[in-house]
């Protein structure tokens, strides 16, 4: 491949991921609802951009699980149904498990989990239920960065993705006592958690057998 030809494949992958990152964005914040026909041509038209690089864009939500393709229908936003909820709650509380349990081996990055739920609380108390529900999920984000897992990470974000989609499109906003609850847990697991090691060992230093 000549050196033009690699600027210009960096490049259509920028694009890509610029106009997923746009169309994803749309997705999960409920402003394009589960069940809404995408479009390749409209969109392409709306971002100025080639239909292959939407197609390609496309490609990638749908392997994050945010839409799927209909046989002579296209695109459209994902539709969950009660148990795909379900799968995804009970998902998303294993994988906080495990990085709770992983972050609580390093009491050096504890402040930051601390100043999390400092913000959770202060969102509980003023009542308003978006913030508290971004707070939330501010919450168990950065336990889960903390947990110095990356693949964890990987999986998280995208369910967590899935998560914030369906609270969105069905105004799911947490209650204030469920969400710091939710919180506590975490932080009293976190707790517990921190002179023991017996569920999870040390990760082997690079390069070991």
């Amino acid at each position: 491949m000549t050196a033009l030809k690699m600027v210009s494949a960096v490049a259509k992958r920028s694009l890509d991921r610029a106009a997923a990152d746009a169309l994803r964005q749309a997705i999960v914040s409920g402003e394009v609802l589960p069940g809404t026909r995408l479009t390749e041509m409209e969109i392409a038209a709306q971002f100025e951009l080639s239909r292959g690089t939407i197609r390609a864009a496309l490609q990638r939500l749908m392997g994050e699980g945010l839409i799927v393709q209909r046989p002579y229908a296209g695109w459209e936003v994902v539709t969950l149904n009660s148990h795909d909820v379900w799968e995804l709650y009970t998902l998303r509380a294993s994988l906080e498990g495990l990085a709770a349990r992983l972050a609580a081996r390093h009491p050096d990055r504890r402040a930051r989990m601390e100043i999390a739920f400092d913000v959770l609380k202060a969102a509980a108390a003023s009542g308003d239920g978006r913030e508290i529900t971004e707070a939330d999920l501010s919450l168990h984000k950065t336990i889960v960065s903390l947990a110095g897992h990356q693949r964890l990470a990987s999986q998280y974000e995208v369910v967590g993705q899935q998560v914030r989609m369906f609270m969105a499109s069905s105004n799911a906003i947490l209650p204030r006592a469920h969400s710091t609850s939710s919180g506590e847990i975490l932080m009293r697991h976190l707790e517990a958690q921190k002179h023991t090691h017996a569920e999870a060992s040390e990760p082997p230093k690079s390069g070991s057998r």
